[in-house]
């Protein structure tokens, strides 16, 4: 059940990773187009507001469109073979099915305790999806049809008619099957949604009540699931859904740039459920003090070493809020040390949100500048200044925590490792060797490394990715190496929970799955 979890955590991840390039072209479009800030450049009527506006709105494109994306998304990382056809009869089933639930409300919604009539948004719980009006199941929704989809894709897509009834087979089978399994689904969707709605809006009431103490308990947990791989499943209901606002707080903020741009009033004021997306505060301050720990601690032969390791893996979380990289390098040695940097983590964003620093801050420099920094610098740079202060404070203290700990404990983080006899790293000679005797580049080494630390081709039962990691689950653990031998290979490291391995790639993991996959479907050819 746990590999199943994890799977669907990185699959859940996959549309995700357009949000940083969308979060940028809103965040510059908003700047570029508020008078606040542009003066007149700005008026409606100009050509630059006008042509501004026009990347704006396309910037909206991800944000506005989530359920979609994440009906098709996860299909790529879920659905077992022709990952294409699951991702488009999933779309098509997904709108089949708000079609029925449409049409049912409209018939019968007094029934359901639905006033079908009513404008949607608001209290409503009504929207539109591809100009249906339907119930708002949010990204909940698009994610349950997109599973029973996949389920039946996994399932059923391999079936054999018989010759005369060969024009039904693979998609349209699903489609077919699927057609009929919706019309139950919408029924029952029209029974218990509304009741879970009713619910959301208790559970948004209870946690907007709980104020600092729910952002301390929100941002531990978030920290914490992180080595399991299930940090999205906590997040993504906050960030992309209705759980605290509509839309989710992403979208949300974004549609309120041009009000707090035009405005000196706090951002906690005006927005105060934005406190939620302060997970990144950990990223750019949290991550320098560990890693001005981790050199400082580092023997004095290995320092040099240390700091080519660790400036490469610092800016990637500063800059581009992945941590995995720097995180994974002592969870696996010291996995209290973890738990420590998760509450400093959590500390550090209730400070902030004591502070009456809010906004969308759960990524690095680059996705804080683009939705917070840039637009609103010039009416809120007074905030963002005690950010700074409160920020670099954080950072003395994570250095000052981190090293005591080290010291005390003798936790063997970068640099102060004992030599290991019984790994073997791979010599010049070695590789230079496999690589003529293969014909194989640096990439298709790294790929075949991987895949023999793994326990080869007859160990792999499916994989796929996250933004930094290779998620595989394998038969037998037991062939599997150790987290030592995958970063001899150049990774970062490897998790192990079970038979799901998560080896710790970097945000080129996507390339590297499709090496994998490839070097998988040429080795199993070898063996038909």
């Amino acid at each position: 059940m746990m590999q199943k979890i994890q799977k669907f955590g990185g699959a859940m991840f996959t549309p995700v990773l357009l949000f940083a390039f969308a979060g940028i072209v809103i965040g510059l479009g908003t700047l570029f187009t508020t008078e606040a800030i542009m003066g007149s450049l700005a008026a409606p009527t100009s050509m630059w507001y006008q042509c501004w506006n026009v990347v704006l709105q396309g910037g909206w494109t991800v944000f506005n469109q989530l359920p979609l994306l994440f009906v098709v998304g996860l299909p790529i990382g879920m659905a077992k073979k022709q990952n294409a056809r699951c991702a488009m009869e999933a779309l098509v089933l997904y709108l089949t099915f708000h079609y029925f639930l449409s049409t049912i409300l409209a018939q019968w919604g007094p029934t359901f305790g639905v006033d079908f009539a009513a404008e949607v948004g608001g209290t409503s719980g009504l929207t539109m999806i591809a100009n249906i009006k339907t119930l708002d199941m949010g990204m909940i929704g698009a994610l349950i049809i997109s599973g029973i989809v996949i389920y039946l894709h996994n399932r059923f897509f391999d079936t054999e008619l018989p010759e005369w009834l060969g024009t039904f087979s693979g998609s349209t089978f699903i489609f077919m099957i699927g057609f009929f399994v919706m019309i139950p689904v919408a029924v029952l969707a029209a029974l218990v949604w509304p009741k879970i709605q009713g619910g959301m809006l208790l559970f948004q009431g209870f946690v907007k009540d709980a104020g600092a103490f729910g952002i301390w308990i929100f941002v531990f947990l978030e920290r914490a699931l992180i080595p399991f791989g299930l940090h999205h499943l906590l997040y993504t209901p906050f960030f992309y859904d209705n759980v605290l606002v509509p839309g989710g707080l992403y979208t949300y903020w974004a549609t309120k740039l041009p009000e707090l741009a035009a405005t000196s009033q706090s951002l906690k004021s005006i927005v105060p459920e934005a406190g939620f997306t302060s997970t990144g505060f950990s990223k750019i301050f949290g991550c320098l003090g560990v890693a001005l720990a981790f050199y400082s601690t580092a023997k004095p032969e290995k320092k040099k070493q240390v700091l080519g390791l660790l400036v490469p893996v610092t800016l990637t979380a500063i800059f581009c809020g992945v941590t995995e990289p720097i995180e994974f390098t002592f969870l696996f040695v010291a996995p209290w040390l973890f738990i420590v940097h998760a509450l400093l983590a959590a500390t550090l964003s209730t400070v902030m949100y004591i502070a009456g620093i809010v906004g969308i801050h759960s990524g690095g420099v680059i996705e804080m500048a683009s939705l917070n920094w840039i637009p609103l610098m010039s009416s809120h740079w007074r905030e963002y200044l005690l950010m700074l202060g409160i920020g670099l404070s954080f950072t003395g203290i994570w250095f000052v925590v981190f090293k005591t700990l080290i010291l005390k404990f003798d936790v063997k983080t970068p640099g102060r490792e004992d030599d290991e006899e019984d790994v073997k790293l791979r010599s010049k000679a070695e590789y230079r060797e496999k690589k003529s005797s293969k014909g194989n580049d640096d990439k298709s080494v790294f790929v075949e490394s991987i895949l023999e630390g793994l326990g080869g081709c007859d160990n792999i039962v499916d994989v796929t990715n996250c933004a930094t990691r290779l998620r595989v689950n394998v038969k037998d653990e037991s062939l599997c190496k150790s987290d030592t031998y995958f970063k001899s290979i150049g990774a970062h490291g490897c998790s192990a929970n079970g038979k799901s391995f998560q080896v710790i790639i970097g945000l080129k993991v996507p390339k590297v799955r499709d090496d994998f996959e490839n070097l998988l479907a040429r080795e199993q050819n070898k063996a038909l």
